[in-house]
């Protein structure tokens, strides 16, 4: 008696896909293929950071004694430029960035007296339109006397918490609006330090 056989049968294209041995792509081809995936993961994303850092927010360092006690040397510290652009310009006590011609690095300094304003600084004690000005941070006192003088239109007046480390408006005078990059609101580095400056 005859065994019936219950395999199928394979069609023809079956079977030469079986005989046909797998082709092997060339490596430069898997290269291409990596390179063209990491370009269009890393190129949007360095275009996204560049944007931020130029027009939102970015890290800086503090550099010098200027700002103590209040900021400290390589503290890190974030400073958003959406603020002034957007809502409004400088506030008294804003901790601002300046980007002043022949200065090799950001300079980074209180807000202290605004335009139209009468300032006088007089034995390491700050005066608004001839009235003591109460700060409410620490400060450490010293340096030059300024003043009296008004704060020009689109200006504002600047000085290191550190009054007697400090080079500040008491050395260039009141600063151009448009000088101003940014206002630092946050102390991130070290851990210890963590804080908000608004």
């Amino acid at each position: 008696m005859d065994e019936i056989n219950n395999v199928p049968s394979k069609t023809p294209q079956q079977e030469l896909s079986e005989e046909r041995p797998a082709v092997q792509r060339p490596i430069w081809h898997t290269l291409k293929r990596m390179l063209r995936e990491g370009l269009t993961t890393l190129v949007p994303a360095a275009v996204i950071t560049l944007a931020i850092n130029a027009f939102v927010a970015q890290a800086m360092v503090v550099e010098g004694p200027s700002m103590q006690p209040s900021l400290y040397l390589n503290e890190r510290v974030i400073v958003e430029k959406v603020t002034y652009r957007l809502e409004h310009g400088p506030q008294r006590w804003d901790v601002v960035t300046l980007d002043l011609p022949g200065e090799e690095e950001e300079l980074i300094k209180r807000v202290v007296a605004l335009a139209g304003e009468t300032v006088e600084v007089r034995d390491g004690q700050v005066y608004i339109n001839g009235q003591l000005l109460v700060e409410p941070q620490p400060t450490r006192p010293g340096g030059p006397d300024y003043g009296p003088m008004v704060v020009p239109a689109e200006h504002v007046f600047v000085l290191g918490d550190n009054r007697a480390n400090s080079r500040d408006s008491r050395y260039f005078g009141p600063v151009p609006i448009k000088r101003i990059m940014a206002r630092a609101v946050l102390v991130y580095w070290p851990l210890d330090r963590v804080k908000a400056l608004w």
